[in-house]
């Protein structure tokens, strides 16, 4: 289907919808429309979101900067879709992608269909605290990547997430939550999934993917679910703090990168091997303050790719760690400056690779908040052995 034809369709509906039932226009940054059934049965809020970046790279060394390069381009642009369907207890989420960044990477795997589908989730409340997911979304690893690519303090991830995050697939989450006081709260999460990533088509060529995690707020929830936005937007009048941990098995794994990376193909198919992730993680904010840290581990029963016979096919699971540490300060007029040191070791013995360590200083304008803002920041990556880099990058984020 081409971006076209998703977007007729998506403004027949919309159309079709509003003129058919109630409609609510919220205020800016809450959808562009709330749709609600007339006997009050379902909802629907629509919204769209885009962002747009500049970026230049520079190689560095000793005789200074050489071999400049620029890009300009749409890095995100969607649609979303969340409401009820019969009962407050049972939501959706839909949000498709329609970038070319969002909806690379097809594959034989994919039907070799532009990967449109980010979100396809349906969430049901069955029980008490109990809520279990069906469809395709994030799954519970490491916090930097769960957070909105829209909600991010800095203009992107971290090369830790880029190295090391299991992101999208489809199967079955089941989340709980307790308290262990007035202010404790406790988050338990268990996810079973395919194991290949987002919108794979044809079938499991490997095992399957097991994901646990936990979570403990020991001062209490955060305002507006801040523990899961960059930045002290709220200006936290009380210390919060929350702790993560999480736990990522893929049986049989096929991609070098767990349910990420490339396939890793021998002379009977396919290398499989069993990867297990580890990720820690912490969020505190007060009065404007805000710290994340994070550390990634990864490992693999035999990160070595081999053919039927032993031989190496040149395929590696990319195994070691990495450590992740960002914080900010929010000015009374919504200015921010923030930075970030990201370290990744992969094991040389392994993959070949030595470290990288990469300085990353930020300066955020939140016009609206999360909303609207301009957001910039320049990067220095020092790579241990191979030529270092400088980047700068400038972005404009709006969501409606």
């Amino acid at each position: 289907m081409k971006i076209k034809t998703l977007l007729v369709i998506t403004s027949m509906f919309v159309t079709f919808y509003t003129q058919a039932q109630q409609t609510r226009s919220p205020k800016f940054g809450k959808g562009l429309f709330n749709l609600i059934g007339q006997d009050s049965t379902w909802s629907m809020k629509i919204g769209a979101r885009m962002q747009f970046l500049t970026t230049a790279n520079w190689n560095s060394s000793s005789d200074g900067l050489s071999n400049p390069s620029s890009s300009f381009l749409v890095r995100r642009a969607r649609l979303k879709f969340n409401g009820f369907a019969f009962s407050t207890k049972l939501k959706y989420k839909i949000e498709l992608g329609l970038s070319n960044k969002d909806i690379g990477g097809a594959s034989e795997f994919t039907n070799n269909a532009p990967r449109y589908i980010l979100d396809a989730l349906v969430k049901w409340n069955f029980y008490e605290n109990f809520e279990l997911w069906v469809g395709q979304t994030k799954l519970p690893g490491n916090r930097e990547r769960v957070v909105s690519s829209g909600n991010l303090q800095l203009v992107d991830r971290s090369l830790l997430n880029k190295r090391f995050n299991i992101d999208r697939d489809m199967g079955l989450q089941l989340r709980h939550h307790f308290n262990l006081s007035d202010n404790f709260i406790v988050r338990e999460i268990f996810s079973i999934a395919q194991g290949e990533g987002r919108n794979v088509t044809t079938g499991n060529l490997g095992g399957h993917q097991y994901t646990t995690r936990i979570e403990l707020l020991p001062f209490g929830n955060f305002a507006s679910k801040g523990d899961y936005k960059g930045a002290d937007l709220k200006r936290e009048k009380k210390p919060k703090l929350a702790l993560g941990v999480s736990y990522d098995f893929n049986n049989n794994a096929v991609k070098n990168r767990s349910n990420q990376g490339s396939y890793m193909k021998n002379d009977v198919g396919f290398y499989r091997t069993n990867i297990s992730t580890v990720f820690v993680d912490a969020m505190f904010k007060y009065k404007g303050i805000s710290f994340m840290g994070e550390y990634a581990y990864r490992d693999a029963k035999d990160p070595l790719a081999k053919n039927s016979d032993g031989t190496l096919t040149g395929d590696i699971v990319q195994v070691g760690s990495g450590l992740n540490l960002h914080g900010g300060y929010l000015f009374s007029k919504k200015w921010e400056v923030s930075g970030r040191y990201t370290n990744i070791t992969l094991d040389k013995n392994i993959t070949g690779k030595g470290k990288e360590n990469q300085y990353t200083l930020g300066l955020s304008k939140y016009i609206a908040g999360h909303k609207l803002k301009v957001q910039t920041d320049i990067s220095y990556l020092d790579i241990i052995g191979q030529t270092n880099e400088l980047m700068y990058r400038l972005q404009l984020d709006i969501h409606f």
